[in-house]
């Protein structure tokens, strides 16, 4: 049928460490005045979120207690043990095996899941859970197969080389980890049939010239048309290369940008 999965064999097949998970209300893609804001969100599994750390702020070494699936995220999450017997999940690096140790600081061994400062990094290094602001927490290169490349470094910033081509500049005290995610065969995983994406909570994707004037800017007219002029979304942003990116203050730290290969 054209079903294509991913092997999970190596992750735990019981259910998450109950400290470090919450529930999660579905949205159903609507904001607090109940407007849709996310389109073809609604239904699928009930899930319980699990708490990451992103921050990686305590500087002993832990042991991969064990792998787990996420259903929140597209990579795959490690437990961390520590020597106190505290539990931490992060995002797990590819390569990392149970019971390894990791570490977390400036003293970490330049190793695949150690967390440092990019002044820490040696440059060439392929890194993940990138931090935009010092203490603030990942931010960059979270999914599934991410990987980022510290590419230099000057003064009181460092240099790094998105997947998408994009170059820019990023302060030397955020910190990054080493190598990158997990799970990179997410990305040739088929679902096989419609029933397998209402699961994840996705459903379908209708035309706008499938839908009346009230609804899109392509809707209405007698018979089948083309829509009348170029792509749009229903709100009549450009569908076609159109720019949403809207925080002009860190467009400095953007070196090449990612039309721009």
């Amino acid at each position: 049928r054209g079903l294509v999965l991913v092997e999970r064999s190596e992750l735990h097949n019981g259910k998450p460490v109950k400290a470090l998970t919450k529930g999660l209300t579905k949205k159903g893609g609507r904001n607090n005045h109940g407007r849709i804001t996310a389109r073809r969100r609604g239904g699928g599994a009930k899930r319980s979120y699990r708490m990451l750390d992103f921050k990686r702020r305590r500087f002993e070494t832990a042991t991969v207690e064990r792998l787990e699936y996420d259903p929140n995220r597209s990579a795959h999450i490690a437990l961390l043990k520590y020597a106190d017997g505290e539990r931490r999940y992060i995002i797990a690096p590819k390569g990392v095996q149970i019971g390894d140790p990791v570490r977390s600081g400036i003293d970490a061994p330049i190793k695949v899941g150690s967390t440092l400062p990019l002044r820490n990094i040696p440059v060439g290094s392929v890194i993940h859970c990138v931090e935009l602001k010092p203490g603030k927490g990942a931010q960059l290169a979270r999914s599934a197969g991410a990987s980022v490349q510290l590419v230099a470094r000057e003064g009181a910033y460092a240099t790094i080389r998105l997947r998408s081509g994009e170059m820019r500049k990023v302060l030397v005290d955020c910190r990054a980890t080493l190598g990158e995610v997990s799970n990179s065969e997410h990305s040739l995983k088929q679902l096989g049939k419609a029933g397998a994406s209402r699961w994840r909570g996705k459903r379908p994707t209708v035309r706008g010239v499938a839908m009346n004037p009230v609804d899109h800017p392509h809707g209405g007219g007698e018979g089948r048309t083309s829509g009348g002029r170029h792509p749009v979304s229903p709100t009549g942003v450009c569908a076609k290369g159109g720019v949403t990116r809207k925080n002009k203050k860190t467009d400095k730290f953007i070196i090449r940008s990612r039309k721009k290969k």
